[in-house]
């Protein structure tokens, strides 16, 4: 769906199995037929009215049904645990296709790298790849086997041309290795935790390689500290309010009343930045909006992904008026 527009239709669970530790493999049934390009997501209705986004791991030939990976989250906000009470038969709301990463055909090589539970990203882009004939490596990058997602039928699949970095193992990625090793023409598209694209657009900057051929999308949002509870203000709107551990900034502050300006929900395109006045800890940026530079001066911040931590004691962030 080139042009994006939201159509929602029902579904019903057709299937549900283990993909790995943690991982739901769920396969919906859809009441119409739309295309499932790589690089396509749907949008989710969970139990509590609130939206959830899933990449499209397969769709069926007809258009009527998708393969989704669901991890369960344990800072879950309650979308990953809504996924994985679902049952064979069960109905829910759902979008068709939309698209945000999507991959161009015909160049002349293809690096594609997936951290962890990305792989539902990069699965398709891999299969049509191959189906295609283009010459790519598929980089998948994991903390040990027993949780890395359709890691069989990958293999299987694309044989050699698959690179397996497993932590446990002693094989974990080198991320200057292969950034050093792509080719000057080469696009580059990953799909992973947050650290993971930060640790790869540096070494991707410092090569000078070509913006426009470095192409991701996050999952995880996974930061440098662990997702504490802290306070936020914003003394312009007289608004005081906690963020769970489990809540995203952005949340927390629109259900004070602030009126926030979001879309992706992911760190990737900057409108719920938000300014920075005073941080009673650090600021833990889990964005890939935001330069290096400006992550050091950590006066803005991404609010759907973004917190404040402090090690010992209670974090605070003041906010200027959205």
């Amino acid at each position: 769906m080139a042009d994006n527009k939201v159509i929602w239709q029902r579904g019903r669970v057709a299937g549900v199995e283990r993909a790995a530790d943690g991982i739901a493999k769920i396969l919906i049934a859809t009441e119409q037929s739309h295309r499932a390009a790589p690089g396509t997501h749907v949008d989710v209705r969970i139990d509590s009215g609130d939206v959830r986004s899933y990449s499209i791991v397969s769709a069926g030939p007809d258009g009527h049904s998708v393969t989704l990976g669901v991890h369960l989250s344990p800072t879950s906000r309650g979308g990953s645990r809504y996924m994985h009470t679902l049952r064979p038969g069960d109905e829910i709301e759902l979008t068709a296709p939309l698209q945000n990463f999507p991959l161009r055909i015909g160049a002349s090589r293809y690096v594609l790298l997936a951290g962890g539970i990305g792989i539902t990203a990069m699965a398709a882009m891999a299969a049509v790849l191959r189906r295609l004939g283009a010459d790519y490596t598929f980089v998948y990058v994991g903390r040990s086997r027993n949780v890395m997602a359709f890691l069989p039928e990958l293999t299987a699949l694309h044989g050699d041309r698959l690179e397996v970095r497993v932590d446990d193992e002693g094989t974990g990625l080198d991320v200057q290795a292969l950034v050093e090793g792509a080719e000057v023409d080469a696009e580059f598209y990953m799909c992973g935790p947050i650290r993971l694209m930060d640790a790869v657009r540096r070494v991707w900057t410092q090569r000078g390689l070509p913006l426009p051929n470095l192409r991701y999308e996050t999952f995880g949002n996974s930061g440098w500290f662990q997702a504490e509870e802290f306070t936020v203000r914003v003394p312009g709107l007289g608004i005081e309010t906690v963020v769970g551990p489990g809540d995203s900034l952005l949340d927390a502050l629109e259900k004070a009343g602030a009126d926030m300006m979001f879309d992706c929900r992911k760190g990737e395109c900057g409108l719920c930045q938000v300014e920075v006045v005073d941080a009673d800890g650090t600021v833990d940026h889990r964005d890939v909006f935001f330069s290096e530079q400006e992550k050091r001066r950590s006066n803005k911040l991404c609010a759907c992904v973004s917190r404040v931590a402090r090690s010992g004691g209670y974090a605070t962030l003041t906010l200027g008026v959205p």
